[in-house]
């Protein structure tokens, strides 16, 4: 579960195995140098309508990509040594996307694109470059909203679409800055759904859009957008396999968990959102076989310690060193803990499905997290607490 501990799930731990490859995820804004080598590839991409269906590449290149923008970001970085006692600073900036998505200037990227500025610019398509200013940043979910006096320009602003309608095949365009190479398009597929990334502060975001559109560093914050010309994503991060560039592994933040989080950003800065305290796996038919007591729910691996699921008496795994492997022989899950199965009334049927009952609770609310210990159903009462500012070191 994002919000709580950082963990592999079950099908992206047996597909890296099966692969046999090491790959790195990056943050699409970072590794990038302007002394770097860069090559320029050419492809064809296709003229006609995305999958039969749609508008055409060019067609939405030519309806959104003046609502994307080049963010620039100037880091002053403090460092100090053990053999000098007075501090340095060095300065550098790094480089991403951006999306407009209000007339007044709102504009929204990713929370690491601009992790650590002490300067913000906008460039437009126009050719204008703009100071920005923060209105706010949530690092569980790497997204940021920043702001620009248009001084009465027209800004072109992109729909956001319904991520929640997406499906694996479905075509898909990106448009970012990549190496900073402005308002570059790709094309590609949904390749996979519910994945799950390490947000920079080290939780979890559930409920990733993948997809093979080519995506490299300096995409971060820019859009991934479907047939219809509506951004379904957030570009965020790629698997480089080892290197610095796109292997066509790419990640997109929901939009709907965008639409979740703007309305906070706007109101208060930050996002306000429940924390339970577990790390959990999904039930699904592969555990059928170590016999849970539940086909469906959220399967509790780990509780923290002093977390309110340890006070509501929420169980773990009785033994969490000592993993049971299912009959593939490959994945290990760690049993004996307790499966939510409901919150607050609401089923419960994988892990992802608990994080967004718990986030979409306000800390210090008390929930009733229902869950399957053996072949009882035991209700236990929990009072959110606000997230912790980064993952416990232990548990």
């Amino acid at each position: 579960m994002r919000r709580d501990l950082r963990k592999v799930g079950i099908q992206q731990l047996l597909a890296a195995v099966v692969a046999g490859v090491v790959v790195v995820v990056a943050l699409l804004a970072f590794g990038y140098h302007r002394g770097d080598t860069v090559t320029t590839v050419v492809e064809d991409l296709p003229s006609g309508p995305l999958a039969g269906e749609g508008l055409t590449p060019h067609e939405i290149y030519r309806r959104d990509a003046a609502g994307v923008v080049f963010v620039s970001a100037r880091v002053v970085e403090r460092q100090t040594s053990p053999f000098d006692p007075f501090p340095t600073r060095t300065s550098g900036s790094q480089t991403g996307s951006g999306i407009v998505i209000a007339g007044n200037g709102t504009i929204l990227t990713n929370a690491h694109v601009i992790n650590g500025a002490v300067k913000i610019t906008v460039g437009l398509a126009d050719g204008a470059t703009l100071p920005a200013r923060v209105i706010g940043k949530d690092p569980d979910d790497d997204l940021a909203l920043l702001k620009i006096n248009a001084g009465g320009r027209h800004l072109d602003v992109l729909p956001l679409g319904n991520s929640n309608t997406v499906e694996v095949g479905d075509p898909t365009v990106a448009i970012g800055n990549p190496f900073d190479l402005q308002r570059t398009l790709t094309t590609g597929v949904v390749s996979a759904l519910q994945r799950a990334i390490t947000a920079p502060d080290g939780f979890e975001i559930n409920n990733v859009i993948q997809t093979d559109a080519p995506i490299n560093p300096g995409n971060s914050g820019g859009p991934l957008i479907n047939a219809e010309g509506q951004v379904i994503g957030i570009n965020s991060q790629i698997q480089t396999g080892g290197g610095s560039g796109s292997i066509g592994l790419g990640f997109a933040i929901p939009i709907n968990t965008a639409k979740f989080v703007i309305p906070q950003l706007e109101a208060y800065r930050h996002v306000s959102e429940g924390y339970l305290g577990v790390a959990t796996a999904s039930v699904t038919p592969a555990l059928d076989s170590l016999h849970l007591g539940s086909n469906y729910g959220a399967l509790v691996e780990t509780v923290v310690p002093g977390s309110p699921a340890a006070r509501a008496g929420i169980r773990g795994a009785s033994d969490p060193n000592s993993p049971q492997t299912l009959a593939d022989g490959i994945t290990q899950i760690a049993v004996g803990g307790d499966i939510i199965v409901a919150l607050d009334g609401r089923p419960i049927r994988s892990d992802s499905a608990l994080e967004q009952a718990v986030i979409h609770h306000a800390p210090g609310q008390q929930v009733t997290v229902v869950v399957a210990r053996g072949s009882r159903r035991v209700s236990l009462y929990a009072t959110l607490a606000s997230r912790p500012q980064s993952l416990p070191k232990s548990g």
